[in-house]
Order: structure tokens, then C-alpha cells, then sequence
């Protein structure tokens, strides 16, 4: 499947879910990343006008949990988030937010992820990483 093509699936099953209302949008993928970007909009801000950290983490897993559907066997396997922790480093007010997730650990049960949150200057807004299982799934 090519680029392109994964990225129109990863936003096609957006539609209509939490990924949408905060205008999460996936924008590249490698052999071993997926990034989405964000806009920093009053919509995801706190009330002092900056990014709110929870729309932050909704960016992060959203981006790590569409990742271990692309790397992971998902014909065999339900994948499900089992942690989350962030660490926010920069508030941000406006434009884009941008977040990469890739392996820390690809285990058969489990599996961790470093998911970076940058702005359109590469700076590091947060870090975040995010456990996920694969559990059996029940034919």
C-alpha cells in the first residue's frame, strides 16, 4: 500500500470520533513513524488561551493507537492503550502541533511508544509515552 493510501484510510476512520471534533489529521508515515498534525485553535486551548495538555495527550495516543493499527497485527490482535504519561515542555498558542509516534519496544504482548509533539519549528512541545497490548481476538 503507498504512502498516500494509508494516510486517506488513517483519516477516513476518523470521521465522526474525538480525532475529528479536535481536527486531528494524519500528514505522514514511514516504515517505522506516523505523524498527525493539529491546529492550535481557542477549540484546544485551556482557559488562559494556550494549548490545553489534555488535547495534547488525545494527539498522542490518537497518533500512537493509529500506529499499532498500521505496525502491528491487527487481524489477529485488538489493540489496546494500557498507559499514557506526558511531559509538556512549551506552551503553544497558536498554529500547528505536530506529533510522531515510533517504537520504544515492539513486543507480542506489549509494546511502548515515544510519541514527540513539536510546532512548525521542530520545537518540543511535549513528550509523551503510551503502552499499548495486543490481545487475542475471539473468532
Amino acid at each position: 500500500m503507498d504512502k498516500q493510501h494509508i494516510l486517506e484510510r488513517c483519516n477516513a476512520i476518523c470521521r465522526n470520533t474525538l480525532m475529528e471534533t479536535l481536527r486531528i489529521s494524519f500528514v505522514d508515515v514511514g516504515e517505522d513513524y506516523l505523524t498527525a498534525k493539529m491546529p492550535v485553535t481557542p477549540r484546544v486551548h485551556q482557559p488562559d488561551g494556550v494549548l490545553h495538555g489534555g488535547a495534547s495527550v488525545a494527539l498522542a495516543e490518537s497518533v500512537g493507537s493509529a500506529a499499532s493499527y498500521l505496525f502491528l497485527d491487527t487481524e489477529h490482535f485488538a489493540i489496546r492503550g494500557l498507559e499514557i504519561s506526558a511531559n509538556h515542555t512549551r506552551s503553544k498558542k497558536d498554529g500547528h502541533v505536530f506529533a510522531t509516534a515510533r517504537f520504544l519496544h515492539k513486543g507480542r504482548t506489549t509494546q511502548l511508544w515515544e510519541i514527540k509533539i513539536v510546532d512548525e519549528d521542530d520545537r518540543l512541545i511535549s513528550i509523551c509515552k503510551l503502552t499499548t497490548i495486543a490481545l487475542p481476538k475471539n473468532d
